[in-house]
């Protein structure tokens, strides 16, 4: 129960510290919206959600110039459910992100709980909807989206080309891999093209022994992300290999080295994804994806989901916003239609929502 009271408490401190001292900054995204779904197991429900386009969160980040054109750098972020006002990502105090570093012209190196980089080249490069609203692509490509224990680095190599590597320390000193994990990626970015390509590959534990035939307890997601900025809109495109058990979504992303959920997923597919974003004017932009799971166990368990949305801007820092998406499940597949936050229960859902950032 302190929790909560304990973050929002250092949350408040460090406001006023804002006032003292240069280069820290609140900030954080409001996000609420009406999730109805079909197609669940069991009955299906409409409901009011948090976080459904972005995770709605509060955070504090500071810079401090240290010479030499180096700077220090933090980062604490930490997820709250607006529709019930209890703290999110698990009851840590700083789910989201918890980082240290220094910053300067050789780029930034990091300490502490990160994005994994092949997540941060899917929502960023390749997904329209960016890792969010029904139509998220994370509902059926890659696995996590975040590492404890990391040091990462991304910075610049040369104009227009940049480059990442992250590695991440066990949390227990003991013989097995579990928590290991390791990443790297390289961009591409040329007038109104950008491409990227990520690799990671995490250890987990395996808990349910009978939950595939494979016995590879090594999630390993690649992917080659890209987007192309035309006159009328945006085209994206995405080529991404997952292989290895807890290299699919069906996989606790925010518990990634504990157990899975009842249905299985894939240990070895091939995914595909196109999609659009297309302004009409200033302030409405529609969105679309497409996305194919080609499942390689002898299951052929693939599975096909289709996507449409919108957001109409009001401001700079606020927009409305709706999707649906619905997925086709094929020979047993249990994937299921999430948003930026959970992960949902059925094959198809309608988001109606509104999100503030500051």
């Amino acid at each position: 129960m302190l929790k909560p009271f304990i973050t929002f408490a250092i949350l408040g401190g460090s406001a006023a510290l804002a006032c003292a001292q240069t280069g820290i900054t609140t900030y954080g995204v409001l996000d609420a919206g009406v999730v109805g779904q079909g197609g669940c197991g069991n009955t299906c429900a409409t409901q009011v959600g948090s976080g459904v386009a972005s995770e709605s969160h509060i955070g504090i980040h500071g810079r401090e110039p240290v010479g030499n054109g180096t700077s220090a750098i933090f980062a604490l972020e930490t997820g709250v459910r607006v529709d019930t006002g209890r703290a999110d990502q698990h009851e840590r105090a700083f789910g989201r992100q918890a980082f240290v570093g220094l910053s300067g012209e050789f780029g930034a190196i990091t300490i502490g709980r990160q994005y994994n980089l092949q997540y941060l080249a899917l929502t960023d490069v390749a997904d329209p909807f960016k890792g969010g609203m029904a139509g998220s692509a994370g509902n059926l490509i890659g696995g996590g989206r975040r590492v404890d224990n990391s040091v990462q680095y991304y910075g610049a190599l040369a104009r227009g080309i940049s480059a990442g590597a992250s590695y991440a320390f066990k949390e227990k000193v003991d013989t097995s891999p579990a928590g290991r994990a390791w990443g790297m990626t390289v961009g591409i970015e040329a007038g109104p093209l950008t491409v990227r390509a990520a690799h990671q590959s995490l250890n987990a534990v395996r808990v349910q022994l009978n939950s595939k035939t494979s016995n590879d307890n090594v999630a390993r997601n690649s992917i080659l992300a890209a987007n192309l900025r035309l006159g009328w809109g945006t085209a994206y495109a995405a080529y991404s290999l997952s292989r290895g058990w807890a290299s699919s979504p069906l996989f606790n992303p925010d518990n990634p080295y504990g157990a899975g959920l009842a249905r299985t997923a894939s240990t070895d597919s091939r995914d595909v994804l196109l999609g659009l974003a297309v302004p009409l004017s200033g302030r409405t932009t529609l969105l679309a994806s497409y996305i194919v799971k080609d499942d390689r166990d002898l299951a052929n368990q693939d599975a096909i989901q289709a996507a449409f949305g919108a957001s109409y801007a009001v401001s700079r820092r606020t927009d409305f916003y709706a999707a649906y998406s619905h997925i086709e499940n094929r020979n047993g597949a249990g994937y299921t239609v999430g948003n930026a936050s959970t992960r949902g229960n059925g094959n198809s859902a309608i988001n109606i929502g509104m999100r503030h950032a500051f």
